[in-house]
């Protein structure tokens, strides 16, 4: 499957913007490249010189979504002497897209054509999730070698892969459960608090990176 274009055009743009509204609204396999053309607003001509296929147009749907993702989560700043404020920032940071309509919507057509599509549903899954985990693993690091948190029993990779779960799983559940549900920023605030102290819990050190952060501003 071809890559998608790495600076994209005005025209290219004009059609992953219109190919995402599409595919989030009808899923994957309901789409039509007819219909994302006519969104667009442009030729069959100039959609197909721009993605060949719609698996490709898809991929690029997919690696703009999680491009958000991971610039707002590589936008926090680590708190030196202070993990559990750096931990709260990265996962109000990434649980307020996660738990966007768009981010709901997308995990929706991605888990519902897997089956079908697994190779789409492995390029989200290593350009989301494995990304975010990979970047909080160097924030890990940093920490342990700064003796702020202790996670050799299970290995960095592994802690981030589980602070992360920690911070998605019961919201997204329930935001996937009741798609009426709309968590407010204080819900957010208490599901990242509560994994932020399991974590610390688990993996902190005492008397080093626990420091518990102040209530942030919602935005």
């Amino acid at each position: 499957m071809p890559p998608p274009p790495a600076d994209p055009s005005p025209k290219s743009l004009a059609i992953l913007e219109a190919a995402s509204r599409v595919f989030l609204a009808h899923g994957f396999s309901a789409a039509t490249t007819d219909m994302i053309q006519r969104e667009a607003k442009v030729s069959k001509a100039t959609m197909y010189a721009c993605f060949p296929t719609k698996e490709a147009l898809f991929a690029a749907v997919i690696e703009r979504q999680c491009a958000g993702t991971h610039q707002a989560v590589s936008a926090i700043a680590v708190v030196p002497g202070n993990l559990a404020k750096t931990l709260t920032d990265i996962g109000l940071a990434y649980l307020r897209i996660v738990l966007s309509p768009e981010g709901l919507a997308l995990l929706r057509v991605i888990v519902a054509d897997a089956p079908r599509f697994p190779d789409l549903a492995r390029r989200f899954h290593l350009a989301g999730p494995r990304v975010i985990i990979g970047m909080l693993a160097e924030r890990l690091g940093q920490a342990a070698q700064a003796g702020e948190v202790n996670v050799q029993a299970v290995g960095i990779d592994a802690a981030a892969a589980l602070f992360i779960s920690l911070v998605r799983g019961e919201g997204q559940l329930e935001c996937l459960m009741h798609p009426e549900s709309h968590p407010s920023a204080e819900q957010l605030d208490r599901w990242v608090r509560l994994a932020v102290t399991t974590f610390m819990a688990a993996f902190g050190t005492p008397g080093r990176g626990t420091q518990a952060p102040a209530s942030p501003v919602m935005a």
